[in-house]
């Protein structure tokens, strides 16, 4: 799936696309502030109260799960973002007017952190008590 398909302006709750509202945003470019192409629904008060009572029960699910797990899921979640290709970053680009190398580092630090933060799950860091007093 490329950014243009993900990219569908609704909101995604509990594994659904929605967007219940008629009113949309526009993107915008950066340079000049010309529309995209590309528009957005706002979020109406029942799509937020649905969106919080998902995380509730995702966290409720969360909870529960293995480290192994949880490392699998940002590894995944780093996976996704390495995937993203031209599309994303053209999407990107205008919108932020940064250029395409400062756009590829960025994603590359982020899904770098994520793996970090996975392999620091796998170690079994998040559990070791640390006590960091000031110094005098």
């Amino acid at each position: 799936m490329n950014a243009s398909q993900t990219m569908a302006g609704r909101q995604f709750i509990a594994g659904r696309r929605i967007a219940s509202g008629e009113a949309t945003l526009l993107s915008l470019r950066a340079v000049d502030g010309e529309a995209t192409g590309h528009r957005f629904y706002p979020a109406s008060r029942e799509e937020a109260a649905l969106a919080a009572e998902a995380a509730q029960q995702a966290f409720a699910v969360y909870s529960q799960t293995t480290p192994q797990q949880r490392a699998h899921f940002l590894c995944a979640i780093a996976d996704e973002l390495d995937a993203l290709g031209e599309p994303f970053f053209a999407i990107a680009g205008q919108e932020t007017a940064l250029p395409l190398a400062r756009l590829q580092g960025e994603r590359a630090r982020t899904s770098g952190q994520l793996r970090m933060f996975a392999d620091v799950i796998l170690r079994g860091d998040t559990f070791a008590a640390r006590i960091d007093t000031a110094l005098a």
